[in-house]
């Protein structure tokens, strides 16, 4: 069996997942030892053996939504964003003069994935939606090296997961020369999902036990307050873009 949480694990963080892993593991009686922490993250979604990941809103409407179980969604200490849900951070350095995002629309744009929800999808549809796209992107392969990227010049602009952001802005502090210039609107958070032979509702029971039972220390660590249930439909229900041309 596979248990994987990769997409706030880092070393700040990795300590904090554990408990929660193994408060989840009490609740269930069975699972893994410990959490997954390498290996293809694609490998792992779509293993026959996969007890508990999380996932990326994006991949679970693009390719995973009929292989998986959808077995919920993290509540995230956002404020002013809606439960079970995040945004993107559209982040730029503090001395740039530019006053808004469409400003810009040719700027080097830094972005994750191209399957990332709040690295492409979110910020491609935030700037649809009002007559422009970053038309200059610029692939980083990780949410920390698209904000690094601008702090050092090499990219002007990108879009950061929210939780990530906050993440970054207390543990990093190339972060300092950063600013948020806006939000894009919010779209379900990232899912925790399970191989499709399993029941998705005793690992819903567990991790909503678990995270209640976390120190308050752990909760803030995580970003995480809770965790709800949203259907499937709330996710294939966010558009794609365009994809972002091969590097």
């Amino acid at each position: 069996m596979i248990a994987a949480l990769p997409m706030y694990d880092r070393p700040e963080t990795a300590a904090a997942n554990d408990r929660l892993w193994q408060a989840m593991r009490a609740g269930l009686g069975y699972g893994p030892e410990t959490l997954t922490r390498d290996g293809d993250l694609w490998d792992i979604w779509q293993s026959p053996d996969l007890l508990i990941a999380q996932t990326c809103g994006y991949p679970f409407r693009a390719r995973l939504h009929p292989h998986v179980q959808l077995v919920g969604t993290p509540v995230l200490a956002l404020p002013d964003t809606p439960p079970g849900h995040y945004h993107s951070a559209l982040v730029v350095r503090a001395d740039d003069p530019r006053e808004a995002p469409q400003d810009f629309a040719s700027a080097p744009f830094a972005y994750n994935e191209a399957l990332s929800q709040s690295g492409w999808a979110a910020p491609q549809n935030w700037a649809a939606a009002r007559g422009f796209s970053f038309s200059n992107p610029v692939k980083t392969g990780a949410h920390r090296a698209s904000a690094m990227a601008v702090a050092e010049g090499r990219a002007d602009i990108a879009a950061i997961d929210a939780l990530t952001w906050n993440i970054l802005h207390t543990h990093d502090r190339f972060t300092d020369n950063l600013q948020v210039l806006a939000r894009t609107e919010p779209t379900p958070a990232l899912p925790y999902i399970t191989a499709q032979a399993n029941d998705p509702a005793p690992l819903f029971d567990a991790l909503q036990t678990a995270i209640a039972g976390l120190s308050q220390d752990d909760r803030t660590t995580l970003g995480i307050t809770g965790i709800i249930r949203l259907p499937a439909t709330d996710y294939l229900a966010v558009p794609n873009p365009p994809p972002p041309p091969p590097n």
